[in-house]
């Protein structure tokens, strides 16, 4: 198991994960991203995630991937 953490930010915020999450391989990880991405953007609230990201790293801050929160989102209408 390799713990990673799920940081959110956009240009103008840095929400830290201090926590992490256990995963066993990379795949692991994006299927938590994935599902992590998903239930922010289904909380209702007036937050526009369009320039947010979620930047996933290792325990020595490393980027491992980034999911764009406007990748999940598409394109407004």
């Amino acid at each position: 198991m390799r713990r990673v953490y799920f940081h959110c930010a956009d240009p103008d915020h840095l929400l830290i994960d201090h926590r992490g999450a256990a995963v066993s391989d990379f795949s692991e990880a994006c299927a938590h991203a994935d599902r992590f991405v998903h239930s922010l953007l289904m909380t209702p609230n007036a937050e526009d995630w369009r320039g947010w990201e979620l930047r996933v790293t290792d325990a020595l801050g490393d980027e491992i991937f980034v999911v764009p929160f406007a990748s999940v989102l598409g394109k407004p209408h």
